[in-house]
């Protein structure tokens, strides 16, 4: 059985949707245990109702609108605190959340820890790309500013990402930029660059906003700062052409009944782009599997994050970034 802690207590949602979430995982996975953390009112019961759940009772939790790294020292009793907690004593093999994305970063960096030699942890998401091709996309927020030899560790933690969520090996890196050429780029970029290319890690070169898509490579990488552009960039263009086609539903029968013949094509589309097959990104570089949900997520959302973790821990991918990260030292 692996167990996966699930913090109900921190997403825009009820946490009603969190557990429904948490209920469709279990009727999907027999192999799956869940440790629901939050309060007494909301966990218990769904544990007593559910052979295969049990109860993190807490008394805290930690909003979206709460300074997250302040929070987190101060609210020792809040739900995602005591999972990250919970994960670290082994209680459970890894986390899912769809909390605060700076909560969760801060909890699972300081209550779970970092993997020997990590120095900073990544936010990472598989791609849709031509065909059933995967692009690894990473850093996408957890880390605004870093130095060229964290890009490096980035490279080898989406290779070893690859492997498990894409079957990819020996993947291909590149590094997002303004252009193809080597010689494009801030003077940062040109650091990370040259880094990169020095380096064993399969780097490739230099990726453009539509290598994101288009399947050049197998893993890309970004400081936090420009994945998160990225990435919100390509959500709003989602958002934005399915609120056209919708739109374009009233214009005529023939539309309605076109859009209707597309719209399963069209769901599935739009949940590739915002994460929700996954159920949200992957916090690569810490000891256990961590899921971060979106914050306004959905009860398939929340299922698929926790079975998406409960996959990543069946294939060891903590072992997998550890021993990448082992060959740099």
């Amino acid at each position: 059985m692996t167990t996966i802690c699930v913090d109900v207590m921190g997403s825009d949602k009820e946490p009603s949707v969190v557990l429904e979430g948490v209920a469709a995982a279990l009727a999907a996975d027999p192999e799956l245990k869940v440790l629901v953390a939050g309060a007494a009112d909301v966990v218990e019961p769904f544990a007593a109702a559910n052979e295969r759940a049990s109860a993190l009772v807490c008394t805290e939790f930690i909003s979206m609108s709460e300074h997250p790294a302040a929070a987190v020292r101060q609210k020792k009793d809040a739900s995602i605190v005591r999972a990250a907690a919970a994960v670290r004593a082994g209680d459970a093999d890894g986390l899912f959340s769809a909390g605060s994305t700076g909560a969760v970063l801060a909890a699972a960096t300081f209550g779970i820890g970092r993997i020997k030699g990590v120095k900073r942890p990544a936010l990472a998401l598989p791609f849709p790309g031509p065909g059933d091709h995967k692009t690894i996309f990473l850093d996408m927020g957890a880390n605004a500013d870093v130095k060229p030899e964290v890009m490096v560790q980035f490279a080898h933690m989406g290779r070893a990402y690859a492997s498990v969520a894409a079957g990819v090996e020996n993947a291909r890196v590149g590094l997002l930029c303004n252009g193809s050429e080597e010689t494009k780029g801030s003077e940062m970029a040109l650091a990370y660059h040259a880094a990169l290319a020095e380096a064993d890690c399969g780097f490739a070169g230099n990726a453009e906003g539509t290598d994101i898509l288009g399947g050049g490579f197998d893993v890309i990488v970004a400081d936090g700062f420009t994945g998160n552009v990225a990435l919100k960039s390509i959500e709003g263009t989602g958002k934005f052409v399915l609120g056209r086609l919708k739109a374009a539903m009233g214009e005529s029968f023939l539309n309605k009944l076109g859009l209707a013949l597309l719209k399963k094509a069209l769901k599935s589309l739009a949940g590739e782009l915002s994460g929700h097959e996954y159920g949200g990104a992957v916090l690569l570089g810490l000891k256990a599997p961590v899921v971060k949900g979106h914050g306004a997520t959905s009860a398939e959302a929340v299922k698929m994050g926790i079975l998406h973790c409960a996959s990543a821990a069946r294939a060891d991918l903590p072992a997998k970034i550890a021993d990448a990260c082992a060959r740099l030292s």
